[in-house]
């Protein structure tokens, strides 16, 4: 059992660290992948737009 939450904490760890420089930063993609499973976490990663081009829309 304890090795099923580690996996899982190591997951959600993954997606945060995947997310850094996403629009919610690491703690938005970790907590979020804590909360609803690594693989929506994933999901979430994929679809969001990276950091750096949601500046560059807010400029103009």
């Amino acid at each position: 059992m304890i090795i099923l939450i580690l996996i899982y904490l190591l997951l959600s760890l993954v997606m945060g660290l995947l997310g850094r420089n996403r629009k919610f930063g690491f703690w938005g993609y970790f907590f979020g992948s804590i909360v609803l499973t690594p693989l929506i976490g994933l999901l979430l990663v994929l679809a969001s737009d990276s950091r750096k081009s949601a500046d560059k829309e807010n400029e103009e």
